[in-house]
């Protein structure tokens, strides 16, 4: 930091390159889980409940299909009328209960599906072992459905995972403190501002903490009667320091609003906002 405390000055990273020094005017977080942040004495909160702990993780896998038109019962987005069901008793009868009770599969195109089939829960966002841990376990569930269904045989045969995420995806992170929190009453009310960057049109998301209650309700997308509603720029800029800005799921908001711009399309909008204002911050000086 310089003088002040208020601004970065470097920032130090590990790499195939050894230890580097980073040196600029201004500092963009994208990390997701806000580590950055974190390590730049920004106030953050973290999770759901007091051990830090929030909503599970995830690791999605491509699976490649001989007739994705023969899956349609089991695919959102099709005619049927309870796919993710559909896709569970399936896995129930090949003898594999999946950890993420309303598994979810999608067509990307041709004999291309995507899958998303487990939760891995208690993962905190900044314990790297644990992290590790749950993308092996979570890798092994998928591979172990994917046998299973193939073993049905009919519509699943020769069904396999082309690829599985390079690493479990998380959706809780850090929430790092900003010029402004976004909060449930701004998701109830569609809240709109004057130097909004993006809209956020997803509802609020919010998945089971642990498994036991994951097997009655996996995921509540009712409960928060929401609204689109906008993202203002000065929940990206840091309070605690000045030249530091933030893009996607770490910005600044509580769990709820969190549950709803946590999303791609949010997260690459004020990922994009975010390298804008540091660009204009770092030529021209702060611009909120």
């Amino acid at each position: 930091k310089d003088a002040s405390g208020r601004n970065n000055r470097a920032i130090v990273t590990e790499s195939k390159s050894g230890r580097e020094a980073w040196t600029a005017k201004a500092f963009v977080d994208a990390t997701g889980d806000g580590d950055l942040a974190a390590r730049a004495g920004c106030g953050f909160d973290l999770g759901l409940r007091p051990d830090g702990v929030g909503q599970p993780a995830s690791l999605d896998a491509l699976v490649l299909v001989e007739d994705a038109d023969a899956l349609a019962p089991f695919t959102m987005y099709t005619s049927a009328k309870d796919p993710r069901g559909a896709l569970r008793a399936e896995m129930l009868r090949a003898g594999v209960e999946p950890s993420y009770s309303i598994p979810t599969m999608y067509r990307l195109h041709d004999h291309l599906m995507v899958l998303m089939s487990n939760h891995e829960y208690g993962v905190r966002v900044d314990d790297a072992a644990a992290i590790s841990a749950a993308t092996i376990r979570a890798r092994r569930e998928v591979h172990a459905q994917i046998a299973a269904l193939a073993k049905l045989g009919g519509v699943w045969k020769g069904v396999r995972v082309a690829a599985t995420a390079e690493q479990i995806g998380h959706r809780s992170a850090r929430r790092i403190h900003g010029r402004y929190t976004l909060t449930r009453e701004d998701v109830v009310s569609g809240a709109r501002f004057p130097d909004a960057v993006c809209e956020s049109r997803y509802p609020a998301d919010i998945h089971a903490l642990d498994a036991k209650a994951g097997r009655v309700q996996a995921a509540d997308t009712e409960s928060v009667k929401w609204k689109p509603f906008q993202i203002p720029l000065r929940a990206l800029r840091a309070k605690d320091i000045d030249n530091l800005w933030m893009g996607g799921r770490c910005i600044s908001g509580d769990p709820i609003a969190r549950a709803s711009y946590r999303v791609t399309g949010s997260a690459v909008a004020t990922g994009e906002a975010a390298g804008r204002a540091a660009a204009l911050g770092a030529n021209h000086g702060p611009t909120a």
